[in-house]
């Protein structure tokens, strides 16, 4: 199907590609790909100059690559993919091993492995091979980095007489779905199922099927049918009330009876199937409208509640409940950096009262948005305004820092703020904040300290002090002294930074 075939196929190689082309015109998608056991193929004539090492490579068609998939065009590498391995076997294509691995001579070889025969590439793995020849094409403007996604459209309509008919009308007036009284729409008999010449499908040929009026206007049945894909997306509901001749089936039965708890099929039925009938049973109305909750909390707040929700590949429910908070939380960020309320707290200085948490919180949110961990990182962003509004005072630099921080899950209030802060450019590109990491670090910690094993008290210490002056301390607490008094002091461990355990007889 692409559309450079007919370009670059060689006069001598027209015939035998045309009939190859009208071959493949009659398959399907199917038995092109999963299907297809024995390859097929015709050399155009034609070669592509690979644009890396300047080499001839031989262009083929194949029933296999679909012009849907990507670019419609590949690279085959016959040593490392079945398919291509089968088809370069077939027609005696050289087969150039480029990762080392397996027996080439028996099958080809699909694991990951060390390339070689590759130039700059060898000794690389797979994935940093790919990423190295991407940065290549790129910098020598001869190709570019493109994401192919599987999922394609489902086009809805077959020109064939099989399959559900589609209850629609085509008048000059426009196009009109029958009403539910005129349903269920049959297929008329036709003596000849096959196409006619000159037309789109076969229901074409049943004119007093086609002709008809709508609404007191003359006009003509839809002639395309529904895909398989349609019937296998609701069939399997009528299952629960077989003999129901009032209804589908009763709404009850269906409550109570799906979904069903375990659905085997193939793995065309899963992929199509599975996602169709999910279309066709759940996707109208079980939404929440965004648009709706923008109006209501804006759209800052919407972005902030959904990645504060919970982890991001986690199952969540939906409430509309956590939304207020949200809005509260940025509410709160902006009253307390922009309002005049709190305009005298933002100063120049620093007086380095919030010096380690927001070095900490700087630390945190920058390892969370790596990891995508979004509520954490806002969890810690809570704590630094928390602790913002206690203090006396709030660096100018801080505040800054925060916004940038902030940006990412609430774009549209950041830029307002950022620009109200004196900023005429976005902030979308300014450098993200940095820590160090010696100030994230606590230098008061607490301990626990025990007397035979049993907590009776905790000491605040500075981080790493010597082991006599913890036992000291730990000596000298009320609750310590209490149940000690009296006592002989066997021996006292110190776990450092942790615990403190008196022992006493």
């Amino acid at each position: 199907e692409h559309e450079l075939v007919d370009l670059i196929t060689t006069d001598d190689k027209k015939e035998e590609v045309n009939a190859y082309k009208k071959e493949a015109a009659s398959k399907s998608d199917l038995e092109r790909t999963e299907l297809n056991k024995e390859k097929t193929g015709c050399f155009t004539g034609a070669y592509a100059i690979n644009p890396v090492n300047n080499k001839l490579v031989p262009i083929w068609i194949s029933d296999y690559v679909l012009a849907s998939y990507g670019t419609g065009a590949i690279m085959a590498v016959p040593a490392h993919d079945e398919r291509d391995y089968a088809f370069a076997k077939k027609f005696g294509i050289d087969i150039i091993q480029v990762l080392e691995g397996g027996d080439i001579t028996k099958e080809a070889y699909t694991q990951d492995g060390t390339h070689i025969n590759s130039g700059f590439l060898d000794g690389l793995n797979k994935e940093d091979a790919i990423n190295t020849m991407i940065n290549w094409l790129e910098e020598n403007k001869v190709g570019t980095k493109k994401v192919n996604y599987k999922l394609r459209e489902w086009i809805f309509a077959r020109q064939r007489y099989w399959g559900e008919p589609i209850p629609i009308v085509h008048t000059e007036e426009g196009s009109f779905a029958l009403s539910e009284k005129e349903l269920p729409l049959v297929l008329p008999e036709l003596e000849d199922y096959s196409k006619a010449p000159g037309t789109n499908a076969p229901l074409d040929k049943a004119t007093n099927w086609v002709n008809t009026e709508i609404n007191g206007i003359k006009g003509k049945r839809e002639t395309s049918t529904m895909p398989g894909s349609a019937a296998s997306s609701w069939y399997f509901m009528r299952y629960i009330d077989p003999n129901n001749d009032k209804e589908f089936a009763d709404q009850e039965l269906l409550k109570h009876w799906l979904p069903v708890d375990l659905y085997l099929g193939g793995s065309e039925h899963a992929v199509g199937h599975l996602l169709y009938s999910r279309f066709w049973t759940k996707s109208r109305g079980n939404v929440v409208n965004p648009d709706d909750v923008v109006k209501q909390y804006g759209a800052d707040a919407l972005r902030l509640y959904e990645m504060f929700m919970g982890p991001l590949d986690a199952s969540l429910p939906w409430s509309t409940s956590g939304l207020e908070g949200a809005k509260k939380f940025i509410d709160r960020v902006y009253r307390l950096l922009i309002s005049e309320e709190y305009a005298s707290k933002i100063v120049d200085t620093n007086d380095l009262e919030l010096e380690k948490i927001y070095h900490k919180t700087v630390k945190k949110v920058t390892e969370d948005y790596e990891k995508m961990a979004f509520n954490t990182a806002i969890s810690q962003m809570m704590i630094f305004i928390n602790e913002a509004y206690k203090a006396k005072t709030l660096p100018r630099e801080y505040a800054l820092g925060f916004i940038k921080m902030l940006s990412p899950i609430c774009p549209h209030v950041c830029e307002e703020m950022w620009n109200l802060y004196g900023n005429n450019d976005t902030i979308a590109y300014e450098p993200w904040p940095t820590y160090d990491e010696a100030k994230t670090i606590d230098l008061e910690i607490e301990m626990a300290v025990q007397v035979n094993g049993k907590l009776r008290a905790t000491l605040k210490i500075e981080k790493d002090a010597d082991q006599e002056v913890v036992k000291a301390k730990a000596l000298e607490l009320p609750n310590v002294i209490a149940n000690t008094q009296g006592k002989q002091i066997r021996k006292i461990i110190v776990v450092p930074n942790r615990i403190v355990n008196i022992v006493v007889a």
